[in-house]
């Protein structure tokens, strides 16, 4: 097993354990975007998110939800943002299914991603390659 957040989950490597299931673990990133951000991952191994069975996205969503109530609780967070980085090229550091919960205040200055415009029928074109029927 070379998966560090297997290692986190069979407690062979320490960490800031948020909280913990029978399938769920949540913990402190140790990279930080915000203090207070928050990996909520499966403990059983899926490298994606396409991966991952029904049940288990729906365990992992259902931590992510109690972690987001305990940010606006407990550390006065107005908001945060739910991310999936899904594979490398949407910036997937560790190939294990993770959920980032990021505590976000008004005015932060954190910007997720620059918003950007389709051309022209390029809403079209996309629409009809990617249109699930």
């Amino acid at each position: 097993m070379s998966c560090i957040f297997c290692k986190i989950s069979a407690g062979e490597i320490p960490s800031y354990k948020v909280y913990e299931d029978e399938n769920t673990l949540a913990f402190l990133d140790i990279n930080p975007v915000s203090t207070g951000h928050i990996l909520v991952v499966s403990k059983k191994h899926f490298a994606n998110f396409e991966e991952a069975d029904e049940e288990t996205l729906c365990q992992v969503i259902k931590t992510v939800k109690k972690i987001g109530l305990s940010l606006k609780k407990n550390l006065a967070v107005p908001g945060y943002n739910v991310a999936v980085n899904n594979d490398p090229a949407a910036g997937q550091a560790v190939p294990h299914l993770h959920f980032h919960v990021i505590p976000r205040l008004l005015d932060d200055g954190l910007k997720p991603w620059p918003p950007k415009k389709y051309q022209e029928n390029q809403a079209e074109e996309v629409l009809n390659k990617i249109k699930i029927s």
